[in-house]
C-alpha cells in the first residue's frame, strides 16, 4: 500500500455512516487496529497504484481484506474491481462487496471479476452490524492467505 503503515483491512465506502458503523463494529470485536478508511474509488486506487507507490515494492504489505462498496465517486467500485484484480500485485487480495445493490447485473459482473464475496448490506442497524462482525472475524482470523502474492 501507499506510504501508510500496514492495514487489515481497506474500507472503501463513501456512506460516511455506513463507515462509522462498520468502523466501531469492528473495534467492538477487536479488529480495527489497522483499518484505512477511503470515501472513494480513487483513493482507493491510490494506495496501490498512485505515483511513487508499487504494490510489489516490499513496501507494507497489502491489507487481508478489501471491503468495498460498489456505488462510489470518482471511480466505481466495479472499476476499482477490474484494476485491482487485473493487476498481478493485487490480484491475490480477497474483496469483499459490501453494498446496498441487489442487481443481478451487479452480482453477476463482481464475480466475473473476480470478488471473493458478495454482500448486501442489511437495513437493519443489528444486521448490518453483525454482518460487518462476522466478516471482519471470517477475514482476519479464520481464512488463511499466501505469505506471498502468486507469480503472474
Amino acid at each position: 500500500m501507499s506510504t501508510q503503515s500496514h492495514v487489515d483491512i481497506l474500507l472503501v465506502e463513501d456512506n460516511e455512516q455506513d463507515a462509522e458503523l462498520a468502523l466501531r463494529t469492528l473495534h467492538k470485536q477487536r479488529l480495527t487496529g489497522r483499518v484505512h478508511w477511503v470515501k472513494d474509488g480513487a483513493e482507493a486506487l491510490d494506495c496501490f497504484f498512485a505515483p511513487g507507490t508499487d504494490a510489489g515494492s516490499g513496501g507494507p504489505p497489502a491489507p487481508k481484506v478489501i471491503f468495498l462498496d460498489l456505488k462510489l465517486p470518482k471511480v466505481d467500485g466495479l472499476d476499482v474491481l477490474r484494476r485491482l484484480k487485473a493487476d498481478p500485485r493485487t490480484r491475490a487480495i480477497p474483496v469483499v462487496v459490501l453494498t446496498s445493490s441487489r442487481e443481478e447485473s451487479d452480482v453477476v459482473a463482481s464475480y466475473g471479476l473476480g470478488v471473493n464475496s458478495y454482500i448486501v448490506k442489511p437495513v437493519a442497524f443489528d444486521k448490518f452490524t453483525e454482518a460487518v462482525a462476522q466478516l471482519g472475524l471470517y477475514w482476519l482470523l479464520l481464512n488463511e492467505r499466501p505469505n506471498h502474492p502468486p507469480a503472474a
